[in-house]
């Protein structure tokens, strides 16, 4: 049993979730992470009921219903009313249950299309969202508001939110038609090494630029801020505070997966905002900062990939 005390940790299944649950802070606390067929995190009864008889320490709100530009724009329905009423139960329910400290896991997402770069957390609601995950993008304001509206009746609820980057890495989904961006690109270029393919199509002209970290520095940073609450900002972008342009993940993961041919460019193709690079202001003076570099990510996420994956 950990000696700092209990997590409820949603989404425990998932990507972020099995990486929280992995890292070496974790073993300081006794983590309690339903699967989707335990708890239905959609049906604000059974959440509650749960809330009630864990009355965990602290609630780590990782859960969600995520996927690339593929299946948020096949499936805008759910990703704003899953995520919206996930969001909703799990924040009202631990209120309900007298759990005084937990941490929202958002998305930059959450920002105006045409927000200047970087994003400052001030930025969200200033302007449209880029349609191509607005309910997705909708759903996340909407938990991260109301931890916010909490923090505002009751101060001594310590209800935060940290908004991630573009995340990959180990417990990734490579399957086209969910993934984000570094999972395809890895298992587009390793299909194309398996096949002998002499050339491999980027969406866009590839010079859109994205931020990404490496899930294993998201889990730290979420376990080291459950460890100091009060020092924890109400509202934290998390990231590498640099970004590569499409083109370089491509390049880099070729490298990495051994991959020597061409790309070719469909300009017809939708590539979402052109830059999305998160202002870090705030992280950096909460004392952190991601290590993993984007070589060495991918190196283990492609490793992951061919031992979990493709056996």
């Amino acid at each position: 049993m950990g000696t700092r005390g209990t997590i409820l940790l949603t989404g425990g299944s998932g990507m972020v979730g099995r990486n929280i649950r992995a890292h070496a802070r974790a073993a300081d606390w006794t983590i309690l992470a339903p699967s989707s067929a335990e708890l239905d995190l959609t049906d604000s009864a059974a959440v509650q009921a749960r809330m009630e008889a864990l009355r965990p320490d602290l609630v780590i709100h990782a859960a969600g219903r995520v996927g690339g530009i593929h299946a948020n724009m096949a499936h805008p329905v759910a990703f704003l009313a899953d995520n919206a009423a996930m969001g909703q139960n799990v924040i009202l329910g631990a209120r309900a249950a007298g759990v005084r400290r937990l941490i929202n896991l958002a998305s930059t997402c959450m920002y105006p299309r045409a927000a200047p770069n970087p994003l400052h957390e001030d930025m969200i609601l200033t302007g449209p969202l880029e349609p191509t995950n607005e309910g997705y993008a909708l759903a996340k304001i909407m938990a991260t508001r109301l931890c916010e509206y909490i923090r505002r009746e009751d101060p001594s609820l310590l209800y935060k939110t940290l908004i991630p980057c573009n995340l990959y890495g180990l417990h990734d989904k490579f399957d086209p038609k969910q993934s984000h961006l570094v999972p395809a690109i890895i298992h587009k270029l390793h299909d194309a090494r398996l096949t002998g393919a002499p050339s491999v199509e980027i969406w866009g002209d590839g010079t859109a630029r994205r931020e990404f970290m490496f899930a294993g520095d998201l889990a730290d940073a979420v376990l080291r801020a459950a460890e100091d609450m009060d020092a924890l900002p109400d509202l934290m972008n998390v990231g590498p505070g640099h970004d590569h342009s499409i083109n370089d993940y491509y390049a880099a993961a070729a490298d990495v997966i051994g991959w020597t041919g061409e790309f070719t460019h469909d300009l017809g193709r939708p590539v979402g905002m052109q830059r999305k690079l998160c202002a870090t202001d705030r992280q950096t003076a909460w004392g952190w900062q991601p290590e993993t570099s984007l070589a060495e990510g991918l190196r283990q996420t492609y490793r992951h990939y061919l031992q979990e994956v493709q056996t």
